[in-house]
């Protein structure tokens, strides 16, 4: 039998990382192996984390910083703190409350929250919530199944739409295989609801189920420049990793990217975001909007993706962790951590404010 979850957060709990067992004990093995797995082999996945620990920090001394704060601003409006909440599918699986509780506690910590296509609530509902929130899309087999999910995001007062383009077809999540996981009951992904149906794509004799097939329907280019006719709301695509990709959403009228593998779970030996972040932001200059997931556990990550050129960064499995601890509770902590700890690394590193962060805070060897 499953423990129940905690009422109050034990001091055992002091770093992200603390959740984890706590998540294992209260998860099914099959939900678990959604959660806490990647593609293939996990190599990308086990190495965003890795990554974060080989970069340096020097520590500055004797600064007075007495002025100090985490402000800061994404896409023109001001923020607490460069801290966000990633779209992550169907957390009704963590936890019964799911994308409420979520929604709830990263409006508490004035968090901006990114609500997944994949929900397992209806956005109107997590809407409700109140703080900055943004309504993460997949683009659907046809622009006529897209679009109502746009206009809903629209009336339901979400800020921006953030694209995910990393995943035209699923990674080879063989770890979900072994545990032949399925869908609990009652959880689905209720926004996709009702949309008019799309005839399925009738692949040649011969010919490949990917190819012919899942990326025949897959979105290009244009239905970016389709979803900025469509829509006055900012446009973030997800998903990227290559200079020349961040290039051409920026000139395709993206108002930003997220640097991202997908946290390891679709092309495994992916490179990790942060080892490309350097050059990304050289690609598309100083001023455009870059986030980063994939990877970060500590505020001293946070701090190394702003010093590498990030705007902001998203977190996404260890909401999960939190979620199926303490519901909404472990979630406000979660973020109430990060934050401590990313001025914990500021003061250390003698930042007094975010514009302070830069790549002379790293050590290189020579």
């Amino acid at each position: 039998m499953k423990p129940t979850e905690i009422q109050q957060i034990p001091s055992t709990i002091a770093a992200l990382e603390d959740y984890v067992p706590f998540a294992r004990d209260h998860l099914p093995e099959s939900i678990w192996a959604y959660i806490h797995s990647g593609s293939a082999d996990d190599h990308s996945f086990r190495q965003n984390q890795q990554r974060y620990g080989s970069i340096q920090l020097y520590n500055r001394v004797l600064r007075d910083l007495s002025h100090g704060n985490t402000r800061t601003q994404l896409l023109g409006r001001s923020c607490a703190h460069p801290l966000m909440l990633a779209p992550v599918s169907y957390q009704k699986m963590a936890h019964p409350d799911g994308e409420m509780a979520v929604a709830m506690a990263a409006a508490a910590q004035e968090t901006p929250y990114v609500l997944s296509t994949l929900a397992s609530t209806r956005m109107e509902e997590v809407a409700t919530c109140g703080g900055e929130q943004w309504f993460q899309l997949y683009f659907q087999t046809s622009r006529a199944r897209t679009l109502p999910l746009i206009r809903r995001a629209e009336e339901s007062g979400y800020r921006a739409i953030m694209v995910t383009v990393d995943s035209p077809v699923n990674g080879l999540r063989n770890a979900l295989q072994r545990v032949g996981f399925d869908m609990p009951p009652g959880i689905s992904a209720v926004n996709l609801k009702d949309l008019p149906d799309t005839p399925l794509v009738d692949v040649p004799e011969g010919g490949s189920q990917i190819f012919q097939g899942l990326m025949s329907k897959a979105p290009t280019w244009q239905d970016i420049d389709w979803l900025k006719r469509q829509t006055p709301l900012p446009i973030i695509i997800k998903g990227i990793l290559h200079p020349d990709d961040a290039r051409l959403a920026r000139d395709h009228g993206a108002e930003g990217i997220v640097i991202s593998n997908h946290g390891g779970r679709t092309l495994d030996t992916a490179p990790s975001p942060i080892d490309v972040l350097p050059e990304i932001r050289a690609a598309v200059g100083q001023d455009y909007l870059l986030l980063i997931d994939s990877g970060i556990r500590r505020g001293s990550d946070v701090f190394k993706a702003l010093a590498l050129g990030a705007n902001a960064a998203m977190i996404g499995r260890p909401i999960m962790y939190a979620l199926a601890t303490a519901g909404a509770m472990g979630v406000a902590h979660v973020i109430r951590l990060l934050r401590d700890e990313l001025e914990v690394t500021m003061a250390l590193t003698g930042c007094a404010t975010i514009k302070d962060i830069g790549p002379h805070c790293l050590w290189r060897p020579n």
